[in-house]
């Protein structure tokens, strides 16, 4: 399907349906993973007769012709259902996206050159439908979509090295062809003009790109620099006797490229492509969820977000998601469409690394539509959340594989969430030591003082150090991230978790407060109103904080305390077996330490489930053969009352030593 689409069997090609429309259909079930409802293929193709079932069962007649024979039957009908089976069938885009999803970084260069090969032209070249709005969106959806990976796979194989001159620039020119604002391409054919010593050459290309920048109103200046220095890196080369002694340009650029300071990812949210009949107007409703969710990104603080109207403009252009993330060199690319229907409303939204065209997530929202606003306001809520989740996992995991002396500020703080995370003593320590680091390389990077201000709140809540001095810490680090960035939840989160440690919770509750308020989707600053309120605060507030941190990281790595924070407030309403059933999801969670599973055991022994209270103590003792009920009591905040409920019951749970 890259190119005119073709069909094979035994490597001899198969005549294809006149049909369009046939045709048409083949490739979109070939692609699409999981059965299709008979009446979404009807409404695929719009310009159907007044049967538009039984103009489907005929399309599909014809594609059986062309694809089943007697050893196998591609096209598999299971009631109001029809899919693909493509079990020992190769779909050239089917191994593109398998290459992609596994990540392309993986790859060595026969596999790059490769997979190049199988981009002969555009995706399904010549089979436009007209009248067809939906199926036509999804065309343009997987031709952008397609032709950043292409991108993709042609920058790596620029950057990989071990190609010939010709090979290169024939890959360089390629990738001009398809992405010509690319910054980074036209950074490695400057410079391999330089290293040939092409400089006419250079000269007349940077004078090129400036003029096409100028007139799309974006910035050529980078580039100029980026020639100069080529130029004298190959000047300086010229003059030794050893023609290693300078490195290649290109890898040269690409590596102080690389070692630039970062504080924050960047992210390009771009417009909703909204489906609706031809000639219908258009509702806003994309634009309106893609506003929303450009302002919350930029809310959290924690990515770099490109403003709405840049991103508007480039769409006006026709620019697609991907060539938009690289003109506008930003790591990540949000983008998706709306539909409503029926009186329902259905966005699909995805995730996309830019350089490797690799889709991080996608998720299909589907609700009714009682009320236009707040099923936006909740669709926005879903998708800025699980956005920001995924972009600290990917750069997390990606910190993890770089040496801890390579590490720019941001890299240093990702490495230092990870061993966060993992709510240990020594992975404490670690974290800490990584925060540092980035407070080193970015004194201004609020997130990594209130991370540093974690570490020490961790080591005076769990008792891995003297409680007075680990309080002192965490509150001057809180103050520091403050003093940073007084409009990042982040920072007020942690001043909020310093404030509780030192017993004043009304102040807690104001910087809790103002971290949501600053950010409503901050699921950390959800959880942790809930965590102080589950204590001594309003338990109806606890528990609605918890289950709206829940719903904006359902995956958090504190999940457990989410949990945790609900059975606590629970307990306080005397509704003592749902806090068991609530405090036993949350030490069954990975990483939840011994205050969590504590908390189950006193709350399975008020529900009168001792034997269960038991299990859970003895699991504590495993690694801390010394806890007792006091040690848990003396961690938290408890008002009176519910400090005498717990330890009424410390023998139940099978903690001893109340004092």
């Amino acid at each position: 399907m890259l190119g005119p689409m073709t069909i094979a069997r035994r490597d001899m090609p198969v005549s294809l349906p006149t049909s369009r429309k046939v045709r048409a259909l083949i490739a979109y079930l070939a692609l699409t993973d999981r059965a299709q409802t008979r009446t979404h293929l009807c409404d695929l193709f719009g310009d159907l007769p007044s049967d538009p079932r039984a103009e489907l069962r005929w399309c599909l007649s014809k594609a059986r012709t062309v694809l089943d024979d007697g050893e196998s039957r591609r096209i598999v009908a299971a009631g109001d259902t029809v899919r693909f089976d493509r079990d020992g069938c190769f779909v050239d885009v089917g191994e593109v996206d398998r290459a992609m999803k596994d990540g392309i970084a993986s790859l060595d260069r026969t596999q790059l050159r490769a997979l190049s090969f199988l981009f002969s032209g555009e995706f399904l070249e010549g089979l436009e439908i007209d009248r067809s709005p939906i199926f036509s969106g999804w065309l343009v959806a997987q031709r952008r979509r397609l032709r950043a990976c292409r991108v993709a796979v042609l920058e790596h194989l620029v950057l990989g090295g071990g190609s010939t001159f010709e090979e290169n620039t024939g890959d360089l020119a390629q990738w001009l062809q398809l992405a010509p604002f690319d910054r980074r391409a036209h950074v490695h054919m400057l410079s391999a003009f330089a290293e040939r010593g092409q400089l006419r050459e250079g000269d007349q290309h940077l004078e090129a790109v400036s003029q096409a920048f100028d007139v799309e109103g974006l910035d050529w200046r980078p580039l100029g620099v980026a020639w100069r220095e080529a130029r004298a890196s190959n000047a300086i080369a010229s003059r030794q006797t050893r023609p290693d002694a300078v490195a290649n340009p290109v890898v040269a650029i690409s590596r102080r490229e690389s070692t630039v300071t970062r504080s924050r990812a960047s992210i390009a949210v771009m417009p909703f492509e909204e489906a609706r009949a031809e000639g219908a107007p258009r509702s806003h409703l994309a634009s309106a969820l893609v506003h929303d969710v450009i302002t919350r990104l930029a809310k959290l603080r924690s990515l770099f977000v490109i403003a709405q109207g840049t991103v508007f403009a480039l769409h006006e252009r026709t620019v697609g998601a991907g060539d938009a993330g690289r003109t506008l060199d930003v790591d990540y690319v949000v983008s998706g469409s709306l539909r409503s229907h029926g009186g329902r409303v259905v966005v699909h939204a995805e995730l996309v690394e830019t350089r490797t065209a690799r889709v991080v997530w996608a998720e299909v929202f589907d609700q009714q539509r009682d009320d236009t606003f707040l099923v936006l306001d909740e669709i926005g809520n879903r998708i800025v959340a699980s956005v920001a989740s995924e972009i600290e996992t990917v750069e997390r995991d990606r910190s993890i594989l770089k040496p801890p002396n390579s590490l720019d500020a941001w890299e240093a703080y990702h490495r230092g969430l990870w061993h966060m995370y993992r709510f240990d003593r020594s992975d404490n320590e670690q974290a800490r030591h990584f925060f540092e680091m980035a407070v080193r390389l970015d004194p201004g990077f609020a997130r990594a003082h209130a991370g540093l201000s974690f570490t020490h709140w961790q080591d005076a809540f769990q008792g891995w150090a003297e409680r007075q001095t680990a309080t002192d810490r965490a509150f001057q680090t809180a103050d520091r991230s403050l003093m940073t960035d007084d409009r990042d939840p982040a920072a007020h989160w942690s001043m909020g978790r310093a404030l509780w440690l030192i017993d004043r919770q009304d102040q807690a509750l104001v910087e809790l407060n103002q971290a949501v308020h600053l950010s409503p989707n901050f699921a950390l600053g959800h959880y942790t109103l809930a965590f102080v309120h589950s204590q001594s605060g309003d338990p109806e507030a606890a528990i609605a904080a918890s289950d709206q941190s829940r719903l904006l990281s359902p995956f958090d790595p504190l999940l457990f305390g989410m949990l945790a924070t609900r059975a606590m407030a629970l307990v306080r309403q005397g509704r003592f077996e749902e806090a068991a059933d609530w405090a036993v999801k949350a030490a069954a969670r990975p990483n939840a330490h011994a205050h969590i599973l504590a908390i189950a055991g006193h709350c399975l022994a008020l529900a009168d489930r001792p034997e269960e209270a038991r299990h859970s103590s003895a699991l504590i003792r495993k690694t801390l053969p010394k806890y007792t009920s006091s040690d848990f009591l003396s961690a938290f905040r408890f008002d009176a009352d519910t400090e005498t409920l717990f330890r009424s019951v410390a023998l139940r749970a099978g903690l001893f030593k109340v004092v």
